[in-house]
């Protein structure tokens, strides 16, 4: 479906050459929902305005659907943008025109009659949960159903690429989910394939199925949602992970739990995928007649699993840890002792 080959972005400035983007080499599958994170100023949202050709690499090619765009005319880019939607961290809504009118607008420009503008129109509105308000204006609006006029309007032209560029950075956490939501059911019924442009690691593991990570220009890393966040390579992805699971808190809260159980073992386990579905720790317990207090949880869900951890407090001593790793490990469970006592 889209395919990055050998790309490099370098824009000329008065203090130099800048490469925004680093020889860049990407494929992502048609239907895919696929997200591309980084910190500010590690080249995503160049990255993002090459795949709609609003910027051009320096060298390499960018292909869609077997068209390379950096070799197309002027002519045949903008007809090929037409199936290339975006939505913004902003908005960027018609203040002046209603909820129907701004759906409307890109059906307008493309030249679609009245009477197959409306039931287009009619049918987004509906698709994006807004029906009821299509005279309101942006004004009249919270921010989750300005994105909702947003994602209708990309709609509209029945885009076969959806490129969205922090499009839930402006939105508090229960409209973020909402939103999401919205998008992961839109790809399932429209067979839309998805980039996803963000600094946040929630938007990324609720919904991505693949995360490119971006640093410096470069992808670092790439691969399943599950598998780069449950085991990162570099720094920069160990950074989201540890900000994810809240990884200086649970360290804050393991040194108090020490004072508050100074004698015993505490250990911490790490999950992954189907293996947090399972009762394995009660079945651990039972087995070795061990008394456990489970004193923190913190797991996190991805379309492809789970992963996440769980410290606990055993309160005898001696206990046969290295049989314990051994078996857990068996079961995809793995084990860091905190203290052993």
């Amino acid at each position: 479906m889209i395919q990055l080959t050998n790309v490099e972005k370098i824009f000329n400035t008065k203090k130099g050459n800048i490469k925004a983007v680093d020889n860049v080499n990407l494929n992502i599958e048609k239907g895919e929902i696929f997200g591309i994170i980084g910190y500010s100023g590690a080249g995503k949202s160049t990255m993002i305005r090459m795949f709609n050709g609003l910027e051009l690499p320096t060298s390499g090619e960018v292909q869609i659907n077997g068209e390379v765009l950096n070799y197309l005319s002027k002519k045949e880019l903008l007809k090929r943008r037409q199936k290339i939607s975006m939505i913004f961290q902003h908005f960027n809504l018609l203040w002046s025109r209603t909820v129907y009118d701004n759906v409307a607008l890109p059906l307008e420009i493309a030249g679609v009659p009245k009477a197959e503008q409306h039931d287009k129109v009619k049918s987004l509105i509906e698709l994006v949960g807004l029906k009821g308000r299509e005279k309101a204006y942006p004004s009249e609006l919270s921010g989750g159903q300005k994105q909702r006029v947003g994602i209708a309007r990309a709609l509209s032209n029945d885009p076969e690429v959806l490129l969205c560029d922090e499009a839930t950075s402006a939105l508090d956490p229960q409209t973020t989910d909402e939103i999401l939501n919205l998008l992961v059911e839109i790809n399932k019924r429209l067979n839309i394939t998805m980039i996803l442009i963000t600094h946040e690691m929630a938007v990324i593991r609720k919904i991505c199925s693949r995360v490119a990570v971006m640093e410096a220009g470069k992808i670092v890393e790439l691969g399943e949602v599950i598998n780069v966040f449950n085991r990162p390579q570099t720094a920069i992805t160990k950074r989201f992970v540890r900000d994810d699971l809240n990884e200086d808190e649970v360290e804050t809260s393991i040194q108090e739990i020490n004072k508050t159980y100074p004698e015993g073992t505490i250990i911490k386990l790490k999950f992954v995928g189907s293996t947090t579905g399972q009762p394995i720790v009660s079945k651990v317990i039972q087995k070795y007649g061990l008394e456990m207090n489970i004193l923190e949880g913190n797991v996190k869900h991805t379309r492809n699993g789970s992963y996440g951890h769980l410290i606990v407090h055993i309160n005898q001593n001696n206990i046969p840890i290295e049989q314990i790793e051994l078996e857990l490990i068996q079961h995809g469970v793995e084990i860091e002792v905190e203290r052993h006592g």
